[in-house]
Order: structure tokens, then C-alpha cells, then sequence
């Protein structure tokens, strides 16, 4: 991609753009994600996008189509389960296709010109700031050199500045009123000026890069535009009530020492995740393990209420909360996908929940990458999972419970 920047280091609005195309582009398919697990994904991938574009984050909301468009007109066919999956299944992925075509190619004009807008404002302050330089300059020297009249150190006639800059050593203080710093509306990214923009999370070094450096893994599927090159995670906000709720409905199997497990569910709004619904589906557990049943009944009901998956939490009935090898592997599935994902685990013997998640600098692709099953053991360091610390508690949340077994 040619950068198409201005020597200064500012980007044009086509290259701004280009950028966002090419986190886009960026999206591979993992073929030890089910290619339904796809095809359910790209769903929640465009109710992500659209909440976006309602709260007018343009970016994030054009790269998620992006992704979703590339994955789907490209990458997904190269899955070795593509054939497997349903035709009423593809038959909506299509729909869905036809529908985001048109709206990401308006948001891309819209984008556009809010660029074009911002970078003619940005030239144009730019301008009229070199301007206040040269005058501010101009004011200096003939103060200088008033001062220097007055104490008979130059011709009161000379034209010679230079003499007078060569000759000031220290500049007098408070001389002339300083040039403001530029207003907030007036931010263009650049690596010229050492401001930040407005996007969230990201400086103006971040966003004026020229390109996306291939040689780096692309981000994960659900990342949107300005959290998929680093590793910025957004907070998603967890009900207080949840762990208690899910315990009561675990309670008989705990009792029996049975592992129970349920999926978190919500809805993106400002930037946060927020767990809304706990779903229980139909499972079988054992004292160490739970494998999920009629998954498809859990893809329904969130498609009817427009959730979005975050992960998923699970008890261990006799045992401390930490994560196994089996969880480890079930986990990188749920945040291959969503980066933010959680695995909450409950120990009700030793009263205590915990939150983790795959490192994603070592542990992520390591499991990724681990082709054994069962329990089998992994090397501790470096670590491949930790407490995640994007999680926010909130006492006053609701959760509403689905359970699914009955």
C-alpha cells in the first residue's frame, strides 16, 4: 500500500482509510475453530458493527464489515468443515451479505469525507499557526533590538537581525503571549504533532502508520478496528449477582460432584461488554469435565435477542478455581474469536470465583497450536493464562438466567 502521507508525517484521508481496509483484509481462518462456530460468530460480528455505527464509532464499525466481508467472500471457504455447515445457515450468511455490501460502501463515502473535512481543517490551522510563528518571531527580534537601542549596543538604523538573534543569548521571559495549543475539534493523526486523537485507546503515533505490518499475526476476529494491531482489550462488565445465580442452578450437580457449565451473553454499548444473560444448556457433566449439548438451541436463542458471546463459566465442585488443560483448550476457541472473552470458574468448596484468560502474547497461540486432547499436561512457564484484569464487577447489573436443560 503506498502511504500516500505528506512529508510532515501527516496521512491523506485515502491513506487513513487504506488503513482500516487493510486491518480488515487481515482476518485468517484457524481451522481448529468449527466452521459453525464462523458462521455463528459473523453474526454477532455485525451486531457489534451496527452498535458501533450507532454511538458514531465510524472506525470500528466500518472494520467489522470489513472483517465480516472478508471472511466471508474470501477466507471461510478454505475451512475444511465449509461443506458441513447447513445451506439454511449459509442461505442467511448471504442474506447477511447482500445487506452489509451497500451500508459498509456508505459508511466507507462517510468516512471519507470526514477525513477530507479534518484534513482541510488541519492545513488550514496549520497554516494560520506557521503564520502566528513568523509574526511571534518578528515581535522577538524587534523587542531585541529596541533593547538593544536603548542601551546604545546598535545603530539605531541597522537592518541587520541576524546581529541581534547572534547576540541574544537568553531569551527575555514572558516576551510575547505564547501560540495556543490546537482545540480539540482541529486533531489530525500525525507523527508530526504530539497530540492524541479521539478514538479510543489509540495515540496519533498509533493510527498514522502507513501500513499494517504483516509480519505480526492478525488480531483477533472481533477485535475492532483500533484494538486488533495491540493488545487493547475492552472492559466487559460482569453482574455482581452472576456467580451466586449460577451456583443455585449448579447446587444438585455440585452436590454430586458434577461440573456445570453456562455461557455469558450480552450486548456492546460504549466501547464496554456487558454480560446480560447467563444461558445453561443442555450438558453432561463429570467431576472434571462438561461438554455443551444441542448448541445450536444456545445460537437460536441469542440470534432471537441479538447477544453476543463473552465467554463462558463452569464450577469445579471439590477442586480450587483455576483453569485445566481441557478448560485451556475450550477457552482459546471463545477468545480465538472474541478477544475480551472470560472463563469465570466457581469453586464453591474453597468459596472462591475467579476470571481468566489466555495471556495473548504466549498462551493463545500455544493452545492454538497444542494438537493433544484430554488432560495432558502443559509447561507453566511462561504462563499461558491469567487473571483477567479487563473485568469490571458491577453490583447493580441484572443478569437474566436461561436455563436450557429443562
Amino acid at each position: 500500500m503506498q502511504s500516500e502521507s505528506r512529508n510532515d508525517g501527516v496521512l491523506t484521508p485515502e491513506a487513513r482509510l487504506q488503513i482500516i481496509k487493510d486491518v480488515g483484509n487481515s482476518v485468517e481462518v484457524d481451522f481448529n475453530v468449527p466452521a459453525r462456530r464462523y458462521f455463528k460468530s459473523g453474526l454477532e460480528m455485525i451486531r457489534m458493527a451496527n452498535s458501533y455505527l450507532e454511538e458514531g464509532s465510524l472506525e470500528n464499525a466500518f472494520s467489522l464489515y470489513m472483517k465480516f466481508m472478508t471472511l466471508f467472500l474470501e477466507k471461510i471457504r478454505a475451512h475444511p468443515e465449509f461443506t458441513t455447515v447447513s445451506p439454511e445457515v449459509r442461505a442467511k450468511n448471504h442474506q447477511t451479505i447482500r445487506e452489509v455490501l451497500p451500508k459498509a460502501e456508505k459508511l466507507k463515502v462517510r468516512l471519507l469525507d470526514q477525513y477530507k473535512q479534518e484534513y482541510e481543517r488541519y492545513l488550514k490551522d496549520k497554516k494560520r499557526r506557521a503564520e502566528q510563528e513568523k509574526l511571534r518571531l518578528e515581535k522577538e527580534v524587534e523587542e531585541r533590538r529596541q533593547r538593544l537601542e536603548s542601551r546604545g549596543n546598535i545603530d539605531r538604523h541597522s537592518d541587520d537581525k541576524s546581529l541581534v538573534i547572534q547576540e541574544w543569548s537568553i531569551p527575555p521571559n514572558n516576551l510575547v503571549t505564547p501560540v495556543p495549543p490546537l482545540p480539540a475539534d482541529l486533531l489530525y493523526p500525525s507523527d508530526a504533532i504530539g497530540s492524541s486523537t479521539k478514538i479510543e485507546g489509540v495515540s496519533t503515533k498509533d493510527i498514522s502508520k502507513p501500513g499494517v505490518d504483516r509480519s505480526k499475526k492478525p488480531g483477533s476476529l472481533m477485535s475492532p478496528m483500533f484494538n486488533a494491531t495491540k493488545y487493547l482489550l475492552r472492559t466487559v462488565i460482569v453482574p455482581g449477582r452472576l456467580m451466586q445465580k449460577f451456583l443455585s442452578l449448579a447446587f444438585r450437580n455440585t452436590e454430586q460432584n458434577i461440573e456445570t457449565c453456562g455461557i455469558l451473553s450480552g450486548k456492546l454499548c460504549h466501547n464496554q461488554l456487558i454480560i446480560t444473560h447467563l444461558l445453561v444448556p443442555k450438558q453432561q457433566g463429570t467431576s472434571d469435565a462438561c461438554v455443551t449439548k444441542n448448541e445450536e438451541e444456545i445460537f437460536d436463542y441469542q440470534d432471537q435477542h441479538e447477544l453476543v458471546t463473552f465467554g463462558w463459566i463452569h464450577t469445579h465442585p471439590t477442586q480450587t478455581a483455576f483453569l485445566s488443560s481441557v478448560d485451556l483448550h475450550t477457552h482459546c476457541s471463545y477468545q480465538r474469536l472474541m478477544p475480551e472473552a472470560l472463563a469465570i470458574v466457581c469453586a464453591p468448596k474453597y468459596k472462591e470465583n475467579n476470571f481468566f484468560c489466555l495471556t495473548p502474547t504466549y498462551g493463545l497461540d500455544f493452545i492454538a497450536n497444542c494438537q493433544l486432547t484430554g488432560f495432558h499436561p502443559h509447561p507453566t512457564e511462561p504462563a499461558l493464562y491469567m487473571v483477567a484484569e479487563h473485568m469490571k464487577l458491577d453490583n447493580k447489573a441484572s443478569i437474566e438466567v436461561v436455563d436450557l436443560r429443562t
